[in-house]
């Protein structure tokens, strides 16, 4: 067992489960036991299916981390109300989120059953969303997604926390978004329009020279840097969900400071000093807004 929970670092999977429960405050100690028990419950179903790639990651928000430990997360918030021009994201925070991801749909659904069914009337289920892979890991938008990621090591130093915060090392702040996109509006827009709002080539996925790119390119908005001139980074799993009906991304990213995705979402949505937003917000909506902290498995198994 690693001390961070698998799910956070672990690479892209085919196969997405999105959990976000409420807790039940009158059921606070039995709550507390299950999150102690899940680490082993977790690796106990990896160990039935060691081919499945399967991993697991658990969130507290901040609304209910004061109720589990006196001590807290340096930089744990509840998610940021941002209002633009023409976007307003509102903060939808709930107490609890279930990362699941694997390779196979069955071994995912066995997962989220069971720690669904360990928590029994501790919690309530608020959502439950189904993702996918699609194509080469694309947005339904149709371009490749996740591009910028950081790859190996660097995983690790993106999303965990470090020495900074030595009483939640191990740990990583994750931020969920539902977003669903209006895709008979964005395929009326031709090719040219589609890359120049996304900032990169669709079919072969090369990002345009930053000279070339509109100040309203998702790439552009996106891609932050601090005051030393470095890249500011966060470590994306995000994935599609679709129905007849609706069909959007759950974007999910984890990170090491929190701060660094709400910059990236502020300049989406608030724009430049000039006031320059990201245009593929114009082609989609978000739903929900959550903020939470994934703890070490120490740490969970210290509940107990």
């Amino acid at each position: 067992m690693t001390p961070f929970q698998s799910g956070i670092i672990a690479e892209a999977s085919s196969d997405a489960l999105f959990i976000t429960l409420n807790v039940n405050k009158s059921e606070i100690k039995p709550f507390k036991n299950t999150l102690a028990a899940a680490p082993e419950l977790i690796e106990g179903i990896q160990q039935q299916f060691p081919e499945a790639a399967l991993h697991a990651s658990i969130g507290l928000s901040s609304q209910i981390w004061d109720t589990l430990d006196t001590k807290r997360p340096q930089l744990l918030s509840p998610f940021p109300h941002i209002v633009g021009q023409e976007t307003e994201i509102l903060p939808t925070d709930v107490d609890l989120v279930l990362h699941i991801r694997s390779s196979r749909r069955d071994v995912t659904y066995q997962l989220g059953t069971t720690l669904f069914a360990a928590f029994g009337k501790s919690v309530t289920l608020v959502e439950e969303v189904n993702c996918f892979k699609y194509l080469d890991n694309r947005d339904l938008t149709g371009f490749v997604d996740g591009t910028e990621n950081p790859e190996g090591e660097k995983r690790k130093a993106v999303a965990l926390v470090d020495d900074e915060d030595p009483d939640f090392k191990n740990g990583s702040y994750f931020n969920l978004m539902r977003f669903v996109h209006d895709l008979a509006k964005w395929e009326k827009e031709d090719l040219k329009t589609q890359e120049d709002i996304y900032g990169r080539t669709k079919h072969s996925n090369q990002e345009y020279p930053s000279a070339e790119k509109s100040v309203h390119a998702h790439t552009k908005r996106t891609s932050l840097k601090d005051e030393q001139g470095r890249s500011l980074e966060i470590l994306r799993h995000s994935m599609p969900f679709a129905s007849l009906t609706e069909k959007g991304l759950m974007f999910a990213s984890y990170s090491k400071n929190p701060v660094i995705f709400n910059r990236m979402l502020e300049s989406m949505v608030k724009g430049d000093e000039q006031g320059n937003t990201d245009h593929l917000m114009k082609y989609t909506r978000a739903t929900t807004g959550q903020a939470f902290f994934v703890p070490s498995n120490h740490w969970l198994m210290s509940l107990v």
